[in-house]
């Protein structure tokens, strides 16, 4: 009875592995010649791998990828996958949002350079993101023209995000801009009739307060009561205008740090006698052999290295408990532009001679002012100089840009009364400032510091002796 069963089950099981082995072979040049992700795009493949499944009876994880590749095929989204057309998205581009630098995340899309339907070349600006420190362009990544927009003026957005779409053969533009212009014709006649329902029900308001009978009574009262009331300007007057990403940021940096900073300021004053002297006797030599005009801010970028070497508390931070002291010294140039305040860098400025730092202040100052200078050129810096003296500042109390320590401020040249030798006589003086954090830095250095620059300023032939 025992030796019965195990005969036949024995048998079974060879009768059902040679069926297997022949269905196998059979299937197996339709099915396994194609690799899995080929079968993904291929309605034929699909087929293959079901049936190859159906027949592995006892095989549990082909037949688990037999219900997976059925339930892919049942899917909507997998239809319309297998039968989207490529033609037109080879003709689509998308402009996206380019990587704005290590420290910026995001930015606001502050305009449009061009419109739907616009032409537009490879590489061309079409759009400008605002940051915290500059300007940054959107271009197109190819030739064509622009069907439409997907981000609007004023949004936030991040690096990789879409804000256009480009058709380079030009199709399907013709078609959104009729259709906008009909929106937008017709949003007008909405407001005007809302408009024209809104005054009917506000003018009945005043009119029934003010009756005949009412008049008499009321009229004694209010001159008293109106007459400690103040009277505002109508708010047709006022405009309010968002602020920009980098007048926030300015904003931000500068509350910051007054918060932070033990702020004290000291002052002195430079006769420029010398030093224009010496522009005024080699500004023609300096232009010819250096291409740049001799100007006085190379003088005092020379006068506060020698004053940062010499005392290097005013080249330090500090960062928590420690006082990190940093064995360079890259001066940041503070700059007015339409849009704001910028400091670029002169980076190893101790390194440099007069004309080295002409070079790289006119530089830094050209892409300032037309907003194509970048972050890496105004990252870091140890000490400030703000020229306030441009835009004829008398004197003034500068603020420390962080994480800096000090800041030094210049102003306009004056013609003052002077004693020199016992004698009165007329000099051109210019006040200077120190702005710096008294936590780490004391009086004492401070005051030494801008005597550094006064004695240096004075006699530029210090800078050739080093004394």
């Amino acid at each position: 009875m025992i030796w019965g069963t195990i005969r036949r089950k024995v048998s079974s099981s060879q009768v059902l592995g040679q069926a297997w082995k022949v269905r196998s072979a059979a299937s197996a040049q339709n099915c396994y010649s194609t690799a899995p992700k080929k079968a993904l795009f291929n309605g034929r493949g699909f087929e293959c791998i079901q049936r190859s499944s159906y027949h592995i009876a006892s095989g549990s994880y082909a037949s688990k990828s037999s219900r997976v590749v059925t339930s892919l095929m049942q899917t909507e989204s997998f239809i319309k996958f297998q039968n989207r057309s490529f033609s037109s998205d080879g003709d689509l581009v998308e402009a996206v949002v380019p990587f704005m630098g290590e420290s910026i995340t995001d930015g606001t899309l502050a305009t449009f350079l061009k419109k739907p339907g616009d032409k537009v070349a490879i590489d061309e600006p079409i759009a400008q993101i605002e940051t915290d420190k500059v300007t940054i362009d959107v271009v197109s990544p190819e030739a064509g023209v622009i069907q439409k927009f997907v981000a609007k003026e004023g949004e936030t957005v991040e690096p990789g995000v879409k804000i256009a779409i480009i058709s380079k053969s030009g199709e399907g533009v013709e078609q959104a801009a009729p259709s906008e212009k009909a929106s937008s014709q017709s949003e007008p006649p909405k407001e005007k009739e809302s408009a024209q329902k809104e005054v009917p029900k506000a003018e009945p308001a005043p009119v029934k307060e003010i009756s005949p009978k009412s008049r008499a009574p009321s009229s004694q009262p209010p001159p008293k009561h109106m007459a400690s009331e103040p009277i505002l300007p109508p708010k047709d007057r006022e405009r309010r205008v968002p602020m920009t990403r980098l007048r926030k940021r300015v904003a931000i940096r500068l509350k910051d740090s007054q918060n932070t900073f033990a702020l004290l300021t000291t002052f002195n004053e430079v006769d420029m006698t010398n030093l224009m002297k010496l522009r005024s006797d080699y500004k023609d030599a300096f232009v010819e052999k250096h291409g740049v005009k001799l100007g006085f801010m190379s003088g005092f970028v020379k006068a506060a290295v020698s004053a940062l070497e010499q005392l290097p508390v005013v080249n330090a931070v500090i960062d928590g408990d420690d006082i990190i002291y940093r064995d360079y010294i890259d001066i940041s140039i503070a700059v007015g532009t339409p849009k704001g305040l910028v400091v670029p860098v002169v980076r190893n400025a101790g390194g440099m001679n007069f004309a080295q730092v002409e070079k790289e202040i006119n530089t830094l100052a050209k892409k300032a002012a037309d907003g194509s200078i970048s972050i890496d050129e105004m990252a870091g810096g140890t000490f400030t100089i703000s020229n306030g003296g441009v835009y004829g500042s008398l004197l003034s109390t500068p603020i420390i840009n962080p994480p800096q320590s000090a800041i030094l401020g210049m102003h306009s040249i004056v013609n003052r009364p002077m004693v020199v030798g016992g004698n009165v006589v007329s000099r051109p003086m210019m006040y200077i400032a120190l702005t710096y954090d008294h936590r780490l830095i004391d009086g004492r250095e401070a005051v030494y510091f801008l005597r550094r620059i006064k004695d240096v300023v004075e006699d530029p032939r210090r800078l050739l002796l080093d004394v």
